[in-house]
């Protein structure tokens, strides 16, 4: 497979308050994931897995700007439309990540 396969992840119109559960439980689960990573670092090599901390932050903004389309669907009594796909495709072991 050396095409781009794309699967549907979320496709469909939310309440602000689903939209901040379905959303929230992804990116937090994403955050935990790269904390268990820094973890796992941590003990083998003694220091924090830098590529992790960034993924945290850069995971963090990303949840204030959510957070903040939310607060502006909810003040305009408005619905949100969610699209999200993960584009998967393989790649040879020896190619830096």
């Amino acid at each position: 497979m050396n095409k781009i396969e794309t699967l549907s992840l979320i496709t469909g119109v939310f309440t602000d308050e689903e939209a901040k559960e379905v959303l929230m439980n992804i990116y937090l689960t994403k955050i935990q994931f790269q904390e268990m990573n820094n973890f796992s670092f941590q003990e083998r090599f003694g220091k924090q897995d830098q590529k992790s901390i960034t993924r945290i932050s850069e995971l963090k903004v990303e949840i204030k700007k959510m957070l903040s389309i939310i607060s502006e669907a909810k003040v305009q009594n408005k619905n949100l439309v969610i699209f999200s796909e993960i584009n998967l495709q393989l790649l040879d072991n020896n190619v830096a990540n």
